[in-house]
């Protein structure tokens, strides 16, 4: 060591120099690298590179010391014999050890190519600690969120398609029977023009109540629903919507009854008589002539309103999706009977704006009912 340092001390000019070359030749080698590898066809050439220049630099450093006369011209061939069987090694190292890498670089690759061509099912199936675990984990994360997207893309498609289906039907017949009024009018040959302008009248209120519905679901969906509340009595709300819907429930010869208690809430009084009125109108257009309607307000607890009609009842596969938008039940609730399909959407989102549930209930007949919650707060 000391005949070294007396070497490094006798030149030193030509040592710096020395050692300065060696480190911009390691510089160069690095940076040369880092372009060449990721031109390279695997990461095992890769490696075998990194170990390659990593030889090529100790044999720098190795007549860098000979230069210095650190190291005299006999232990310079042993050592640069000794790089050489180190690299042999490394490279036998380096091509049993990546093989794993490969196989999960060749594992990404195919998942890749997988949900490219539409496959959400296919996973990576890579457990590591690394960079590549971590990269297989969030293509996994990806491959579940991209399913669901679809998924949630295909339902809003579905949607979409019943609701465009469902509106041009609904507006179909209110407006061939305006246009039939209003071509008979023109011609004269209306035989009664008063009750032509009646039918008129009703076809208008149609449209618009099916126009009102679609923007108010579209309030509720959004979000953008403004629900003032205050303190509203549930038995005076529930009479106030009975009394609206006698004249249509009498053209059937359907009784509407009430009962239960005063039972005060803080809600929006008018959204809370919209779902009391949809339910009603369901239950009148589907309870058989001549028979009852109930509605009950409960108070054991939590407030509950009940609409029950002596009908067929809901059918058990519709009962799933009554709630969703333009829902129809096969059987006697379909779309002969009348309604949009939007009545007890409707209802669901007043009675969700308001924190609370409203549900089926299986037994004879149609029954509904919702609770809301007494101090504002949603329902469990």
């Amino acid at each position: 060591m000391a005949t070294g340092i007396d070497a490094i001390a006798a030149h030193p000019v030509e040592t710096i120099v020395g050692a300065l070359a060696v480190l911009l030749s390691t510089a160069g080698i690095g940076f040369a690298l880092r372009r060449a590898t990721v031109r390279l066809w695997s990461v095992r050439a890769q490696l075998l590179a990194i170990s390659l220049a990593g030889t090529v630099v100790g044999a720098l450093v190795a007549w860098l010391l000979a230069t210095a006369m650190i190291l005299d011209e006999a232990q310079l061939v042993p050592t640069l014999a000794v790089l050489v069987v180190t690299f042999v090694l490394a490279m036998v190292i380096v091509t049993i050890a990546s093989t794993s890498l490969g196989a999960t670089a060749h594992r990404l690759a195919d998942t890749v190519a997988a949900i490219e061509g539409g496959d959400r099912a296919v996973r990576t199936g890579i457990a590591r600690r690394d960079e590549l675990g971590r990269i297989a984990d969030a293509l996994d994360q990806l491959t579940v969120r991209l399913a669901e997207l679809e998924a949630e893309r295909g339902r809003l498609d579905t949607e979409r398609a019943t609701m465009l289906s469902s509106i041009s039907h609904d507006l179909r017949s209110p407006l061939a029977a305006l246009s039939a009024a209003v071509e008979a009018m023109i011609d004269g040959v209306a035989p009664d023009p008063e009750r032509y302008l009646r039918s008129m009248r009703a076809d208008v209120d149609a449209l618009t109540a099916l126009v009102d519905d679609v923007f108010l679901l579209a309030g509720i969906q959004s979000g953008r629903l403004d629900l003032e509340r205050g303190p509203v009595d549930l038995l005076e709300c529930c009479d106030e919507a009975i009394e609206a819907l006698r004249p249509t429930a009498a053209a059937r010869g359907i009784d509407l009854t009430l009962s239960g208690s005063r039972t005060n809430v803080p809600a929006n009084a008018r959204a809370i008589g919209r779902v009391v009125r949809n339910l009603l109108d369901n239950a009148i257009r589907h309870a058989p002539e001549g028979s009852v309607v109930q509605t009950s307000v409960n108070d054991g607890g939590t407030p509950r309103i009940t609409v029950s009609d002596e009908g067929v009842g809901f059918p058990d596969d519709f009962i799933d999706r009554a709630f969703e938008v333009w829902a129809r039940a096969d059987g006697s609730r379909n779309r002969s009977t009348g309604g949009s399909g939007l009545g007890l959407a409707i209802a669901h989102g007043l009675v969700d704006a308001h924190g609370g549930r409203i549900w089926i209930e299986p037994a004879t007949g149609g029954r509904v009912t919702f609770e809301l919650p007494r101090a504002g707060r949603s329902l469990p």
